[in-house]
């Protein structure tokens, strides 16, 4: 697995880094519910509070990143993918993947969770990575120790942990690879 890369999911139509979480929160849930009409995309399998424990689980990763020296600029984040996970582009009806190199982040403004926010925030099973959020620098370790969810679990069959998420605090890094119109 190559770890110098973060990848980003969407829908072609829709274009890169459009987050429900800078939306209003009516805008966000009108959204959501035209979403949950169409079976043709993953985010229909949403349930109805998703929005609201999606807005609490980001504040949640904010303060822990905060506490372990992070320091984001936005108050929710982008998200992204440490390494590749092209089957996440069948999420979408037309998904699509933009990649960015890592070192075009500044450390202190990505945090990284060992699966996705929701399952690795919510999902009570005792292993030690869930509830965590991780450096950069932590995270290595622990792929170094459980390997990467993205080779040994990207059909979900043994867990929740499908992919390693990046949790992106900052627009800078992105906004050069919007206005190149990589859509």
């Amino acid at each position: 697995m190559n770890a110098e890369w973060l990848y980003h999911y969407f829908e072609r139509e829709t274009g890169p880094f459009r987050n429900l979480s800078d939306l209003s929160p009516e805008e966000a849930m009108a959204i959501h519910t035209q979403l949950k009409k169409r079976k043709d995309v993953f985010a229909s399998k949403r349930s109805d509070d998703y929005y609201i424990i999606r807005r609490q689980l980001e504040e949640e990763a904010r303060r822990r990143f905060i506490a372990k020296g992070g320091r984001p600029i936005r108050l929710r984040p982008h998200y992204m993918t440490l390494g590749e996970c092209p089957w996440i582009k069948e999420w979408y009806r037309e998904g699509q993947e933009l990649n960015i190199h890592i070192r075009e982040f500044d450390p202190k403004t990505v945090s990284f969770t060992y699966g996705d926010l929701f399952p690795t925030m919510r999902y009570k099973d005792g292993k030690p990575y869930r509830e965590q959020i991780y450096t950069k620098e932590e995270i290595f370790k622990v792929i170094e120790q459980y390997g990467w969810p993205q080779e040994w679990n990207k059909d979900g069959s043994q867990g929740p942990e499908m992919y390693i998420e990046v949790q992106v605090w900052d627009d800078k890094p992105l906004l050069k690879h919007i206005s190149q119109g990589e859509r």
